[in-house]
């Protein structure tokens, strides 16, 4: 038997949570043919990986990403390949671009994701061919797919497109019955086309870019229980997803989508995977009331689960632009202003400072961001004097000012060259160690993709490893390295029904080689690299490279030794995943001499 690479003498790990084993893996066309005891035959074998002291695992499945836009470009995805992410899914929190235009994509991303309007617009509008769901898949496998896809269908795409920006986005307006059932169809044809689901947003900070219906929230915060339902009872009876975000200000809401879930009468359950199990600073008990109720409806029949980021959820702002900023009255009106003469007036006005003062010493009720301005340390300042501290303690040396005045100052003296950072939640390691172990919790919400100056956690699945890795060697294992292995790859696999997150013979070549011994504190660093689709704009990263010897993507190399290979992104190795069906091997086209020359420039 011949091969077309053979991974040698690793740890190997079948995603399914089995005892490891030291075996190599021979892989043939797209699959991986065997899995042997013995050392293969390379004879004629052109890739041969020596694998020895190093873990040989499926490639991670990250099910929450907003690579809707930045695929189109830049469709091989090298930021969340080159740390192990070989399948991943779009369409989440409401967004998707099968239905809508350009300029309503870009309204619809720019600001809640923090990717720059005019990019989305462009992108939109430049590669859009499709119309419908089916179509939109065919015009992402005519793309040199890095990794593979699968995809959430977003109420707002749906809802927008059917309704209009405008009044998807008014109190007072609800969808006609033939609008209701324009939304339903496309939520069937996208079902159909092999989506894996739905996703859907109430939560209210999440606005709206541009000028029409700037600083509304998204449509699908909007909608009522009649509409929900007409939409849910779809994916119910189709046993497909329901991505949401909870409305967090009405703690109700969280409750009724749980017991939503529960299948009654004969009806299955709703597979509902909400946003997000975090332990978040500013209201620590949250958490503790978040696991027991995943627990108890999953008993009454439910199939519920939390999504939940497994690292410290650590955000960084250039000034005044962040997110966190939206779930209140004042720090919204900031955002709402794009010019920034118009943004500085607003901060100097006496009056503005007293509500902000007032928002950020209000810390009850539900809330994201703790609002303690001495948990927040400047990192870049054109005055070198403040960096290394926080607005608090800057306030005190200016004697004596309010944090909320000490930040204003800052701002309005250096604008967004003034970069500072807190973390919001999973700061205890204690609780991530319960949360990563919850069989009613998946690992996943990253954002890759989104938020390119703040926050999205590319490597996320390798800083879990590394948690579970030291806390074995330390003896104070909470959880097995096949386990955390299944809970990356297989798990959420099966559970979103898409074809791989497995390494037996017979599965997709799909695969990570890692280093334990580099999973260490570099994983936690961040550098600064342009991104090409967004005019060169520097994204946040992580550069972990000596981590990650490997990456093979349908039996094809496509990271070598941490960095993307010539292949990347230039000839297609990845495939759109349909939900309960065998996914399949794209096949191996020799590129033109045009692409040559493209991919060894």
């Amino acid at each position: 038997m011949t091969f077309d690479a053979i991974i040698r003498n690793g740890r190997w790990f079948d995603g399914t949570g089995a005892p490891s084993a030291i075996r190599d893996l021979g892989l043939r066309d797209g699959r991986v043919v065997a899995v042997s005891q013995e050392p293969l035959d390379a004879s004629g074998c052109p890739e041969v990986v020596d694998a020895t002291g190093k873990w040989v695992i499926p490639g991670l499945v990250d099910i929450h990403t907003h690579y809707d836009v930045e695929v189109l470009e830049g469709p091989g995805l090298a930021e969340s390949v080159r740390h192990g992410v070989t399948t991943l899914l779009l369409g989440s929190c409401s967004l998707s671009t099968i239905h809508v235009g350009g300029v309503d994509a870009g309204d619809l991303f720019g600001r809640v994701e923090a990717i720059p309007r005019q990019h989305v617009i462009s992108a939109i509008d430049k590669h859009r061919t499709w119309s419908s769901a089916e179509e939109y898949v065919a015009a992402l496998e005519a793309l040199p797919l890095g990794p593979n896809l699968a995809a959430f269908i977003g109420h707002s795409d749906m809802r927008t497109a059917t309704m209009g920006l405008d009044r998807a986005t008014r109190k007072e307006v609800r969808p006609s019955r033939r609008e209701q059932a324009r939304m339903e169809r496309m939520l069937n044809e996208a079902l159909d086309a092999g989506f894996v689901g739905m996703s859907a947003q109430q939560l209210l900070f999440d606005k709206l870019d541009g000028d029409l219906c700037r600083s509304r929230t998204l449509p699908s915060t909007y909608a009522k229980w009649r509409e929900m339902r007409g939409l849910r009872s779809i994916l119910r009876r189709r046993r497909r997803a329901l991505q949401a975000g909870p409305d967090a200000s009405h703690p109700h809401t969280i409750v009724t989508q749980a017991l939503g879930s529960i299948g009654l009468g004969g009806r299955p359950a709703l597979r509902t995977s909400l946003l997000s199990a975090a332990d978040i600073k500013a209201i620590p008990f949250v958490i503790h009331l978040m696991r027991p109720l995943a627990r108890v409806v999953n008993r009454l029949g439910a199939d519920f689960r939390w999504q939940h980021l497994p690292v410290p959820f650590e955000v960084y702002a250039d000034g005044i632009d962040l997110v966190i900023f939206e779930e209140f009255g004042s720090g919204a009106a900031a955002l709402h202003l794009q010019e920034k003469l118009a943004r500085d007036e607003l901060m100097r006005d006496p009056e503005y400072r007293k509500r902000f003062r007032k928002d950020y010493e209000s810390k009850y009720g539900p809330r994201v961001w703790h609002r303690d301005f001495f948990d927040a340390e400047i990192v870049a300042c054109p005055d070198a004097t403040v960096i290394g501290k926080s607005f608090g303690q800057v306030g005190v040396e200016r004697g004596g000012k309010h944090p909320v005045d000490a930040f204003l100052d800052l701002v309005l003296e250096h604008g967004t060259a003034i970069r500072w950072r807190t973390t919001i939640s999973n700061h205890r390691p204690e609780v991530l160690r319960k949360l990563a172990a919850d069989s009613g919790i998946q690992i996943g919400f990253s954002d890759a993709g989104a938020h390119l100056r703040n926050m999205a956690f590319y490597n996320f699945g390798l800083r879990l490893l590394k948690h579970v890795r030291d806390a074995e060697r330390a003896g104070r294992p909470f959880m097995c390295v096949e386990h955390v292995v299944h809970r990356l790859t297989g798990e959420l696999a099966d559970w979103y029904r898409i074809d791989v997150g497995h390494l037996r013979v017979g599965d997709r070549a799909d695969l990570v080689v890692i280093d334990p011994e580099r999973l260490d504190a570099t994983l936690e660093e961040y550098r600064e690299c342009p991104v090409e689709q967004y005019g060169g704009l520097s994204r946040m990263v992580n550069r972990n490279d000596a981590a990650v010897p490997a990456v093979f993507i349908a039996g094809r190399r496509v990271v070598a030794d941490g960095a993307p290979t010539p292949l990347l992104g230039h000839e297609r190795t990845g495939s759109f995943l349909r939900a309960e069906q065998a996914a399949t091997v794209p096949p191996v086209i020799a590129p033109s001499v045009e692409a040559e020359a493209e991919a060894a420039s």
